[in-house]
Order: C-alpha cells, then sequence, then structure tokens
C-alpha cells in the first residue's frame, strides 16, 4: 500500500469509509455547519470531496482530544 499524498481530494462514498468515518450524508453535513468536520470542496456542478490534509488533521485531533481525557 502506497503512503497517501495528503492534497489528494476523498470522495465522500468511496474514500471516507475507508479512514473509518462511516456517517451518514446528513450527519457530516450537519457536523460540516457545526465547524467539527472539515468543509466539503466543490469539485463540480453535483460532486464533492473533502481534502485529504483536513480530513487526516480532523482524525489527528479526535485521537488526541481522546488521549487528552
Amino acid at each position: 500500500m502506497t503512503a497517501l499524498n495528503t492534497n489528494k481530494l476523498l470522495l465522500v462514498r468511496e474514500d471516507l469509509p475507508r479512514l473509518g468515518i462511516n456517517l451518514s450524508p446528513s450527519t457530516l453535513l450537519r457536523l460540516e455547519a457545526d465547524g467539527k468536520f472539515p468543509k466539503r470542496v466543490r469539485i463540480g456542478e453535483r460532486s464533492v470531496a473533502w481534502l485529504a490534509s483536513e480530513i487526516h488533521a480532523h482524525i489527528e485531533a479526535l485521537a488526541a482530544k481522546r488521549e487528552a481525557a
């Protein structure tokens, strides 16, 4: 397995579950609106994605919060 390019755009349904993020689209929208999940980038008229670097930073922040508790 190769290292992830941190500038790669992640597609909602294909990539997020592989990273352990198994949230419904409505939950993702709510978390984004609350500032608790990285915001999407529009990559087409009906397509959105997240920057890998932001998703990885989000996961690391969750892990750090867990370790601090």
